[in-house]
C-alpha cells in the first residue's frame, strides 16, 4: 500500500516507520522541515519525503493523490505560542479537505481516550478534531490511548523523572485518578494492524493495556520495578497552576505542556470495552513488563524516537534551515582553536557531549545556567539527549538544538533554546589539518542583550576555554 505517514519527525512516527517499510508499504513521509528528517538511516527506496506545514493550506498540494492510506499524528498541545486548539482545528480541516482530493480509502487517526462530558482544553480538542475528520469520502477509524508506556515516550519520561529524583512526594489530588496505561509496543501492533482493516472502518476504538491504575500506583509500581524506595503523600490544597510548576521543575516538560497535562490528568481515562484487540489477535503487554523492556531499550542504547525532540519550539516552527547560516554582523564571537592530539577520539567526545556525559569542563556552571534558565522559564538541562553516542538535526541537546550533525565533514552546529536577551549558536569544527575551531556566536537584542554578553563573558572564557582544552586531548574525561 501506499501511506502517507503524517508527524514524521514525532514519537509514535519514528516507531511506526521502520514496521511499515519492513511491512513492504511505500511511505511517503510529511515533515515540515526536511532538515530534520534523516532518511539516510532507513536505506530504503520505498521512503520518500516531502515538506507540508498543515497550518499552510497551500503546501498540503505536494501530498501525492494516489494514496491508499493515511496516518494523522498532529498535534500542538506543546507549542508555545498561539491557541493549540485553533491550530489543531485547523491542521484537521486542511488535512481533511486535502484528502477528499486523492484516492485515500482509510484515514488513522491517533486520539486520547474521552470520558467525561467536561473534557480538558487538550482532550476536547482532539475530540474537535476527531468530529472535523469524520464523515468524509474515506474512512476513518480512530483509536484513542490514554498513558503510552515506552522509552522516550513523554508519559513515561515525566513518570521516570518524578520516581528517580524524588524519593518522598507531596502530590496533588489529581494522583488519586484512574487511567489504563498501554505499552508502545502495543500501541504501535494496533496501529499496524488496522491499516486496510476493514471491520475498524469509521469506528472509534479505546486503546489499553491490561492493568487499570491511579497515578500514584503508577509512580510506586515503577519504583518497585527500578527497585526503589518511595513514599508519596497526596494534599488536598494543591491548585493547578501549583501542581503544573511542580512538573515543570521536578520533569523534563515545558511549563506549557505540564499545563495541559495536569488539565488532562484530572479526567479519569479507562477504555470503554471493545473488541479490537480480539479483531487483531494482539496479546496485551502489562504496566510492569513495559517498564522493563522501555529500560531494556535505555540500557542498550536502542532509543529510536523521544518526545522531547519533537517538543514545538521557535525554530522548529520556522525550519532549522533558517538558523543554519550563522550570522557574522552585529555579532559578538568567542573563537578558539587548537591542534588536537586524535581527530578520531576528539570526534567521538564532540559527538558524545551533553547529557549524561556532561560538558567536560565546569559542570556545574552549566548546570548553575540551566537552573537559571528554569527559573525564567526556559526548557533548563533537563532534556538532555536522546542517544550517547549518535546525534541528528533537530535532536535536542540539554538546553541546546541541534541545527547540524556531519561526521563527513567534522562539524557540529548547536542552537540555544535558552531564555535569552538574543540568540547563540555553538560549533565544533575538525578541518584536515586536526585543527579543531571551536565558536561561540551571540547575536544581541538590544542594550540588555549586550549587557548580558559583557556580564557572563568571563565566566564564557573560564568554561569555553576549559571544554576545547579537554576536547582536544586524548584522555578520559571524570569531570
Amino acid at each position: 500500500m501506499k501511506i502517507l505517514l503524517t508527524g514524521s519527525t514525532g514519537y509514535i512516527a519514528k516507531l511506526l516507520l521502520p514496521v511499515l517499510l519492513e511491512n513492504e508499504h511505500q511511505v511517503i513521509c510529511c515533515v515540515r522541515d526536511k532538515n530534520r528528517f534523516n532518511a539516510k538511516k532507513y536505506n530504503s527506496e520505498k521512503l520518500s519525503v516531502i515538506e507540508v506545514d498543515f497550518l499552510d493550506k497551500d503546501s498540503l498540494l505536494n501530498i501525492p493523490a494516489d494514496i491508499d492510506v493515511a496516518f494523522y499524528f498532529i498535534h500542538s498541545m506543546s507549542t508555545q505560542s498561539g491557541d493549540f486548539e485553533d491550530m489543531e482545528k485547523l491542521c484537521a480541516t486542511n488535512f481533511k479537505e486535502r484528502m477528499q482530493n486523492t484516492n485515500v480509502q482509510q484515514v488513522i487517526y491517533l486520539s486520547g481516550i474521552v470520558n467525561e462530558a467536561e473534557l480538558s482544553k487538550h482532550l476536547s480538542s482532539r475530540k474537535n478534531v476527531e468530529s472535523i475528520l469524520f464523515n468524509a469520502t474515506y474512512s476513518l477509524t480512530t483509536l484513542k490511548a490514554g498513558i503510552i508506556v515506552g522509552s522516550g515516550s513523554a508519559s513515561f519520561e515525566i513518570i521516570r523523572d518524578l520516581v528517580e529524583k524524588l524519593p518522598i512526594m507531596i502530590t496533588p489530588r489529581w494522583l488519586n485518578t484512574k487511567c489504563q496505561p498501554i505499552a508502545i509496543r502495543n500501541v504501535i501492533e494496533i496501529l499496524n494492524g488496522v491499516i486496510g482493516n476493514a471491520q475498524t472502518f469509521n469506528k472509534s476504538y479505546d486503546i489499553g493495556g491490561p492493568d487499570i491504575l491511579s497515578y500514584k500506583e503508577m509512580l510506586l509500581r515503577f519504583a518497585l520495578v527500578r527497585g526503589l524506595k518511595r513514599r508519596i503523600y497526596i494534599v488536598p490544597v494543591m491548585t493547578p497552576r501549583i501542581s503544573s510548576y511542580w512538573l515543570y521543575f521536578v520533569t523534563s516538560t515545558s511549563y506549557t505542556l505540564a499545563k495541559n497535562l495536569v488539565n488532562s490528568m484530572k479526567v479519569e481515562v479507562v477504555c470503554k470495552p471493545n473488541d479490537l484487540i480480539s479483531i487483531l489477535n494482539i496479546s496485551l503487554i502489562d504496566y510492569d513488563t513495559a517498564i522493563k523492556r522501555a529500560f531494556d531499550k535505555i540500557e542498550q542504547n536502542q532509543v529510536l524516537s523521544s518526545w522531547k525532540d519533537a517538543q514545538t519550539s521557535d525554530i522548529l516552527q520556522k525550519g532549522i534551515s533558517k538558523y543554519i547560516e550563522v550570522p557574522v554582523n552585529g555579532c559578538f564571537k568567542d573563537l578558539r582553536k587548537i591542534k588536537v592530539e586524535n581527530s578520531d577520539a576528539s570526534l567521538q567526545k564532540i559527538w558524545s557531549i551533553g547529557g549524561k556525559t556532561g560538558w567536560y569542563y565546569g559542570n556545574w556552571l552549566w548546570e548553575i545556567r540551566g537552573f537559571v534558565d528554569q527559573i525564567f522559564g526556559g526548557v533548563g538541562m533537563r532534556r538532555g539527549r536522546k542517544s550517547e553516542t549518535d546525534i541528528f538535526p533537530g535532536d535536542t541537546l540539554d538546553f541546546w538544538r541541534v541545527l547540524l550533525a556531519n561526521k563527513n565533514e567534522k562539524r557540529l552546529l548547536l542552537y540555544a533554546e535558552m531564555k535569552l536577551p538574543g540568540e547563540a549558536w555553538l560549533e565544533f569544527k575538525i578541518n584536515e589539518n586536526d585543527i579543531l575551531t571551536q565558536t561561540a556566536t551571540y547575536r544581541p537584542l538590544g542594550l540588555i542583550g549586550r549587557l548580558y554578553w559583557y556580564s557572563v563573558y568571563p565566566f564564557h572564557h573560564l568554561i569555553f576555554n576549559g571544554l576545547i582544552n579537554r576536547i582536544s586531548k586524548n584522555e578520559l574525561i571524570s569531570d
